[in-house]
């Protein structure tokens, strides 16, 4: 009698597959009587005979793609490449051919490699050194690309600031990353203006977009558009000859789950795999053009979009902020064939008046994260769009997922039998700590198909797919690690969300655990928001937690506020929220308390007050609402109803 083991009966299925293919015979026949065979030998117990044929197709495609993802790095790595060698290599395929459109201007791949050569000769020329950190403050544009390549061509690390930030979290991210220079964009002088004396002693660069008016230098900075015009634009070659692929790249900023944003390492082998892996398993080709509205210091567009053309010979164009009404406008000018979404963008496409353009666009694909559920189908009916590629993932993690077959709803697939080929997983966790659930050897526990657990990515440095690069801050790096996960000794990410997997396979988005919510594309550390508020309201008590609106992605940020004494100035608090926290971060529900609840360990029962949301029907308490002019007022039964109904505009 035969086994039901799932890899011992996907491993015959597939074998037969192959033979049947290698020898020319019909596929289907084969299938069918080893289905039957299988079916009779096992009395019946057909189970996992029924997940192999619905998924088979699918988990072939996948393999075939994912043997080139994996090859592909395997040649790169033992050649020693890095992401600077690599785009030299396009560079040398095709010079003249368009790298990048931005608005009315356009850089060849020989123009990207030159502007970047002028900026690795000049900051060599500073003193900068391998290993080196300049924090990069700048809107999204190609010269914010070639600054952080210019300087990968000398080893120094770009840290990746978002420009969102003021104040003290900008000066955090800045010193996270030992930064030892900052280029600023003249766009985003104002808010380094801000925190000057907490940077004293770095040099600053001061760099003014190509076609804009000359700026005013902030005191003690320099001209970096001058100092670059007599710079060589010959390459580096023994510079770059000195680089290898698991050499650090850039930091990225995640919020992480708790605290300040921190800095993810992003080596040149992990870029690599993020954009090869989207190049490979959605088959983008060379021949495309992608339009990246995401900002530039993100995964998404920074990395994934960008990278399609320093890595794989693809035109991308870059727009410097997102914009719904011009999104398809922009996409049948640069004729764009590929497109980039992150889930709040599809439902602003969706929000604007239909016209003409949406449907004349050439874009075959858009991929991203967060398309809603709710939404999918209307918005592929709308705009045409023949395949989404939804994926899931984080700019440290190793646990990534990508949808290949437009299955509505799901952020991508793993074959139930395939777990020792890519091993992620899902694991049982308290809802309430977010600690994972052992079992009597001490082990994790599996989540069965329905069952929602924490997304884990088993740890293994010798491959690009299941390393784990961390964070800038040590600390930070081991509390993102899980021990003692499926065997005694192995070490697992920790992604803090929790995804649901059906009985094919395909995982499905529920929620963030932690301390972080999402929000119009951004991840918020409750505690940042908690500590500004709190500053802000005197150092009262006050509680940070996102609280769902119905149809909208993510959590919208509401904060509980103690007032004993009736003394809380709205406008004060509201001066304070704009001035220190960018738009995604702001709270647009406040609750005024005059005692938090809290356990008997003196913790603050956040869950409690996320459960009861923000609805006046069942809430006594004060409750405020930042209406679209930017002020707060009175959250009546009228205005709630107005809010979940969507006729209040978010």
């Amino acid at each position: 009698m035969l086994p039901e083991n799932p890899a011992v009966v996907t491993g015959l299925v597939a074998g037969s597959a192959a033979v049947s293919l290698l020898l020319g015979r019909r596929l289907i026949p084969q299938l069918l009587l080893l289905f039957i065979f299988i079916t009779l030998a096992t009395g019946g117990r057909y189970k996992w005979l029924y997940i192999v044929y619905k998924t088979l197709p699918r988990d072939l495609k996948a393999l075939y793609r994912f043997i080139q993802v994996n090859a592909l790095l395997w040649w790169w790595e033992t050649r020693h490449f890095t992401v600077a060698q690599l785009f030299v290599r396009e560079v040398r395929r095709h010079p003249d051919k368009v790298a990048f459109y931005f608005e009315k201007r356009q850089l060849t791949f020989r123009e990207v490699d030159e502007l970047s050569n002028q900026i690795a000769h000049y900051f060599k020329s500073q003193g900068f050194r391998r290993d080196d950190t300049i924090a990069l403050i700048m809107e999204s544009k190609p010269e914010y690309v070639c600054l952080w390549l210019g300087l990968s061509k000398i080893g120094v690390v770009a840290a990746l600031v978002n420009f969102n930030l003021r104040q003290g979290p900008l000066v955090h991210s800045i010193k996270a990353a030992n930064s030892k220079g900052v280029i600023v964009g003249s766009e985003l002088t104002g808010a380094v203006k801000e925190v000057l004396g907490d940077l004293s002693g770095l040099p600053l660069y001061q760099y003014t977009e190509v076609g804009s008016s000359a700026q005013s230098l902030l005191p003690g900075a320099i001209d970096l558009n001058t100092a670059l015009s007599s710079a060589s634009k010959s390459p580096l070659t023994d510079d770059m000859a000195g680089g290898s692929p698991r050499e650090k790249l850039v930091y990225i900023y995640t919020s992480g789950t708790t605290g300040l944003p921190k800095a993810a390492v992003v080596n040149n082998l992990r870029y690599m795999f993020m954009v090869v892996g989207v190049n490979r398993m959605l088959s983008i080709s060379s021949k495309d053009t992608l339009y990246d509205p995401l900002p530039l210091y993100h995964t998404a567009g920074g990395m994934i979009g960008v990278g399609q053309a320093l890595l794989m010979g693809s035109t991308v164009a870059i727009r410097r902020k997102f914009s719904a009404s011009n999104f398809w406008t922009d996409c049948i000018a640069y004729k764009c064939t590929v497109a980039q979404y992150i889930g709040e963008i599809c439902r602003y496409l969706l929000s604007v008046a239909e016209k003409k353009e949406e449907t004349l666009h050439s874009v075959r694909l858009m991929f991203g994260n967060g398309l809603r559920p709710q939404i999918w189908k209307q918005f592929v009916e709308r705009f045409h769009v023949a395949e989404i590629g939804e994926f899931y993932g984080s700019t440290e993690g190793n646990s990534n997922l990508v949808n290949i077959d437009n299955t509505t709803g799901a952020v991508g697939f793993v074959p139930r039998y395939a777990s020792s080929v890519y091993p992620v997983g899902l694991i049982r966790v308290d809802e309430d700590t977010g600690e994972p659930i052992r079992d009597k050897s001490g082990l994790c526990i599996r989540c069965q198909p329905g069952e929602p657990g924490i997304f884990v990515g088993k740890i293994n440095p010798k491959k690009a797919i299941s390393d784990f690069s961390g964070y800038a801050d040590k600390s930070a790096s081991e509390k993102k690690i899980i021990k003692d996960v499926f065997a005694k000794g192995d070490r697992a990410f920790n992604s803090g969300d929790l995804l649901v997997m059906d009985t094919l396979g395909y995982f499905y988005f529920k929620d963030r655990t932690g301390d972080t919510f999402r929000w119009r594309g951004e991840n918020v550390s409750t505690s940042e928001v908690e500590a500004v508020i709190s500053n802000v309201v005197g150092l009262k008590d006050a509680v940070v937690y996102g609280v769902e609106i119905p149809n909208l992605e993510g959590r919208a940020g509401m904060a509980a506020i103690v007032d004993q004494d009736n003394s809380l100035d709205l406008e004060l608090l509201l001066e304070g929220i704009k001035k220190n926290l960018p738009p995604y971060a702001r709270p647009l529900f406040i609750r005024v308390l005059h005692t938090l609840p809290m356990t008997g360990t003196f913790k603050l029962k956040k869950r409690d007050l996320q459960v009861e949301g923000f609805d006046p029907n069942i809430i006594r308490d004060n409750l405020y609402f930042m209406n679209n002019t930017g002020k707060f007022v009175p959250l009546t039964k009228e205005l709630h109803e107005d809010i979940i109904t969507g006729k209040v505009r978010l």
